[in-house]
Order: structure tokens, then sequence, then C-alpha cells
């Protein structure tokens, strides 16, 4: 190993990608993921998450753990279990279904209820306008500015998992997001597991109730 290898400072950041069902979570992780897109990607059921390593700059080597959560109600009473440990969140809508944007703040109220940081401050939460290429209709940009303004979400991105567009540009922004935050002395959790979830924590879900959940759940 070089000098230089042995310098690189390594992080490990846990973020939830979470939002209703069929808004396109798992087809964003992919394409970040595995720079593939499907059409038929079957519906999440429970969480599933995936690892994407980044090599920051010749000093810093980023672990993201991208938790895809099913966007399915009756999960709700075990989000607090799946969004331990994480740094961020990422809230999802489909531009093709109007309903969906709907859903948001039901999702930003439940992560912020659900985890903070270690300094008590809420995780930083990016929203993510998906299928735009579904979307033929200009985009209301300033009624979004205003609308995360206004909840405080630190920004927002019009995305497209099918074109690959503005995936990349999102992850990037919301991992400087991160960077600023440990930038100033706030220190994220992260002594989760790089290969696996932490299983400990999940298999405190009551194991019947999982059961009965994880057979007709939907993402």
């Amino acid at each position: 190993m070089s000098h230089e290898q042995m310098n690189i400072e390594e992080h490990l950041y846990k973020i939830l990608v979470i939002g209703e069902f069929g808004v396109g979570k798992t087809s964003i992780i992919k394409r970040y993921t595995e720079g593939t897109f499907s059409p038929n990607y079957k519906l999440t059921i429970g969480v599933d998450f995936a690892l994407k390593s980044i090599n920051w700059n010749d000093a810093t080597k980023i672990n993201l753990q991208l938790w895809d959560i099913a966007g399915h109600e009756r999960f709700g009473h075990m989000t607090r279990v799946y969004y331990k440990y994480a740094i961020a969140a990422i809230i999802v809508y489909d531009l093709s279904r109007p309903a969906t944007f709907e859903s948001v703040l039901k999702w930003y109220t439940d992560v912020n209820q659900k985890v903070m940081l270690a300094n008590e401050q809420p995780v930083p939460i990016l929203l993510i306008a998906n299928k735009s290429d579904l979307h033929t209709s200009p985009l209301d940009e300033a009624s979004l500015d205003e609308f995360c303004k206004q909840h405080k979400f630190v920004g927002w991105f019009s995305t497209s998992a099918k074109d690959d567009k503005n995936i990349d540009k999102a992850m990037h922004f919301l991992v400087e997001t991160i960077l600023s935050l440990t930038s100033d002395g706030q220190k994220p959790e992260e002594h989760i597991s790089l290969q696996q979830p932490d299983t400990n924590y999940l298999q405190t879900i009551d194991e019947e109730e999982f059961k009965e959940t994880s057979c007709c759940g939907k993402n």
C-alpha cells in the first residue's frame, strides 16, 4: 500500500430513498449504482439497499448505503427501524402522477419524527421529481423552489432514471451537503455494515408482524 493510499479518508453514509410506491425509487438507485434501467423492476417489499463507492478526491473515499424503503403504507410502522443511523434522505415523487407529490410532506414528517443527526438537528432531505421523460408540461420551478424553502428541503432535482437525467447531479449535490455537515463538526454514525444492513436491529421487528406485512406489501 502506497503512502497516498494510507492517507485516504474513508466515510460510510446511510441515505434513505423514500416516497410512494411506483415513483421510481428502485430505478433511481439501480441507475445510480449500476448504470442500468429496466421498466420491469419488481415492487420492493419491506426494504432493500445498494452500495455506491465514490472516489471523491485524492484524499477522500465516500461509501453510500442507499436504502430503498417500500412505499406502501402498511410498512409505515416499521420505518423507525429502517431509518436508524441515516445521515440524509431523498423523497421521490412521480411527475406523471401528481397525487404522489401530495404525499411528500407525509414522508418528510415521518423522517423528521424518527431520525435526526447526532446534534439533534434534522437530517438533510432532498426532493426528487422523477420520470421527467413522462412529463410534457413545463415544470413550475418557482413553486418547487418556494416549497423547498418553506419546508426546509436542501434542494430539488427533476430526474429521469430511464433517460439518466440528473441522477448523478442530484446525488453529488446531496453528498456535498453531507460533507458540509461533517466539516462543521457534525459526525454521522458510520458503524453500520458496508456489506449488509445491520440485521441485529432489523430482527427487532416482531417476526410474525414482519411475515404478515411482507406477504402483501408493495412499493
